[in-house]
């Protein structure tokens, strides 16, 4: 039914998202999240979507255990992928097991891995100093991916305000929150994200590199939730600037 559809209309989709205990933290959880994995490529070959964008998963409070069965994950998942010629692009979500830019972008370091940037995620990824210049660069190659949207730095005082006040311990407890806000509604710094993008040729890095990733094109796209009253107009102005910016 949807392969007519898309036929019918010329639509195509860029990727499909999904999330799934890849990295446990106990092996059931793991072994159940591998079947879906290889339901869902399945169905992206059969859709014919090349990039499957996905995070980390885990839990922050077992890095080790999580990180080596994302690993164990990847010794039988990472064969199917390379065998049906997908990208599959991870990005670390607030409360992963992997919470931080560089550490992630060394995870996937494949030419059938992409690193996606999700830039209401940054305060995370570099502990609260919103540096995206510098995480941008050192994602390098392995950035394929980038969701737009703004947020609150959760590591300044009074930011955020939560009772009982210890919940909160300047952003550094066992909560993790985050905004998906209109760009300029925040803390982001999207002139630095933009002049970054430019400057490593983001729009057309994987048609012109020499050994570039699977999947095709990178993917830039609006990733704001929260306010539906206003998406009708935020959502294509946000469009718009990307446009702008990048192309």
């Amino acid at each position: 039914e949807y392969r007519k559809a898309l036929r019918e209309t010329g639509v195509e989709i860029s990727s499909f998202i999904v999330v799934y205990r890849w990295s446990g933290p106990t092996e059931e959880q793991r072994k159940m999240a591998v079947e879906n994995w290889k339901r869902m490529i399945e169905i992206a070959v059969d859709m014919g979507v090349p990039v499957i964008n996905t995070e980390f998963s885990g839990d922050p409070n077992q890095q080790e255990i999580c990180n080596g069965m994302w690993y164990r994950s990847m010794e039988e998942l990472l064969p199917i992928i390379e065998r049906e010629g997908l990208r599959v692009e991870v990005q670390s979500h607030p409360y992963n097991f992997c919470e931080l830019n560089n550490e992630a972008c060394d995870l996937v370091r494949s030419p059938n891995l992409g690193y996606v940037y999700s830039s209401p995620h940054g305060f995370f990824y570099d502990e609260g100093k919103g540096d995206v210049r510098s995480m941008l660069k050192y994602a390098g190659d392995e950035l394929t991916h980038v969701l737009f949207a703004d947020t609150f730095n959760q590591t300044l005082d009074c930011r955020y305000i939560a009772n009982p006040p210890w919940l909160n311990q300047r952003g550094k407890s066992d909560v993790t929150i985050h905004q998906h806000l209109a760009m300029g509604e925040g803390d982001v710094d999207f002139d630095g994200i933009f002049e970054t993008l430019r400057e490593m040729d983001f729009a057309n890095r994987q048609l012109k590199a020499d050994a570039p990733k699977v999947g095709g094109d990178n993917i830039a796209c609006v990733s704001m939730f929260g306010f539906p009253e206003k998406m009708d107009k935020q959502a294509s102005e946000a469009r718009e600037r990307i446009e702008r910016e990048l192309l």
